[in-house]
């Protein structure tokens, strides 16, 4: 049976909420509708014309893509163009797109945290803060028999992840007392008589950001026309989000040692250097995905031994060797290991929720440079 769209992007975004996203970042649905049933989702890096040959080849509904596909604005539709008739071919093929750019490198469990544990650092935080975020926690009464429902929907709108636990809640079973007056339909009762309800208190924490989507799932799941809740501000819970991570390696290696290692576990053919001592003994390690030159002096101020990012700029190499930073630069096609770890996540909730539906990650590799 196929899954609304919709459902699977709300499960998507409690995981990896838009609002987490850098300023300017054009992420969300850029391609079509969710406003559909999918069987089919491919997960790719880049949205390229030959990803979108191989979507509709698959006949898939719905493509993820880490980079958003209209990062700068279209001025032509031009079909003669092939990367904007791919827009054509998405529409004509009915293949929404949606991107998760900067908040998948910010969340919790993404990006930056599948290169640490590919790479076994340790102990890590975040490399730059992005955000800080208050909670606020919702209290809501349903009869007993509907707590699993609401438990369930206020997860899906992104309640009740508390770092790496989702769905976490609390219930507590009390007796519920309403007289329903005329002009109103209640669902349990009569008008003008007492009624009394064995009802539980379901209590979930969640961002301040996404209040009015937590309050407005739980009105159109509660199962009273009135329901009966309360929101409160957290005092003693506040949530840090940032760019990058920066940990520690169990043990001491040379940075020549390390690069190896890099090159070996992200199947690397080459990469760029910036040291003035390959031979220097390493165990502080930053790492940043995508273009993280900016925040190397980040990685410094944590006291970092070495800063892993790619796309680093030449005059931006000779400020990383004065200032005495040795910096790995693997390229940006390391991100590509946003599909396996995707699949995996999303074949998981599957199973959570029994979706019939199919992942696939893309086939394509969309980095456009070689070494020879």
């Amino acid at each position: 049976m196929s899954l609304d769209a919709k459902t699977f992007i709300d499960r998507f975004e409690a995981y990896c909420p838009q609002w987490l996203a850098e300023t300017g970042d054009p992420v969300g649905l850029h391609i079509g509708t969710l406003n559909k049933k999918i069987d089919r989702v491919l997960v790719t890096l880049d949205v390229r014309p030959e990803v979108v040959a191989e979507a509709i080849e698959k006949k898939v509904d719905l493509i993820i893509a880490k980079h958003p596909p209209i990062f700068r604005s279209v001025k032509r539709l031009d079909t003669d163009d092939p990367q904007t008739k791919m827009y054509a071919d998405l529409l004509k093929h009915d293949i929404a797109v949606f991107a998760a750019h900067t908040n998948m490198d910010i969340i919790e469990n993404g990006l930056n945290d599948w290169f640490c544990e590919l790479l076994a650092i340790e102990n890590t935080t975040y490399l730059t803060k992005t955000h800080t975020i208050a909670y606020k926690k919702l209290a809501v009464y349903v009869p007993i028999d509907d707590a699993p429902k609401m438990r369930e929907q206020l997860g899906l709108a992104g309640a009740g992840q508390q770092g790496a636990y989702r769905n976490t809640s609390y219930s507590l079973v009390g007796t519920g007392r309403f007289t329903p007056e005329y002009g109103s339909n209640p669902t349990i009762g009569k008008i003008g008589s007492e009624e009394t309800v064995q009802e539980a208190k379901i209590e979930v924490i969640f961002p301040e950001t996404i209040q009015e989507q937590v309050i407005a799932s739980m009105i159109i799941n509660h199962p009273y026309e009135e329901p009966a809740y309360d929101v409160y501000t957290i005092e003693n819970h506040v949530k840090e989000y940032g760019l990058g991570r920066i940990g520690e390696l169990a043990e001491p290696v040379s940075l020549r040692k390390f690069t190896q290692l890099i090159k070996e576990k992200f199947n690397l053919d080459g990469l760029r250097i910036v040291t003035d001592n390959e031979e220097q003994m390493i165990q502080r390690v930053a790492i940043c995905g995508g273009s993280g030159e900016t925040f190397f002096r980040d990685a410094i101020k944590k006291q970092a031994d070495v800063y892993i990012t790619g796309d680093v700029y030449y005059h931006t190499g000779h400020d990383m060797l004065t200032e005495g930073l040795s910096v790995i630069d693997p390229g940006h096609y390391i991100e590509q290991l946003c599909k396996p770890k995707l699949v995996e996540l999303f074949n998981q909730w599957k199973k959570d929720y029994n979706w019939d539906i199919t992942f696939f990650e893309s086939e394509v590799n969309t980095n456009p440079f070689k070494f020879k």
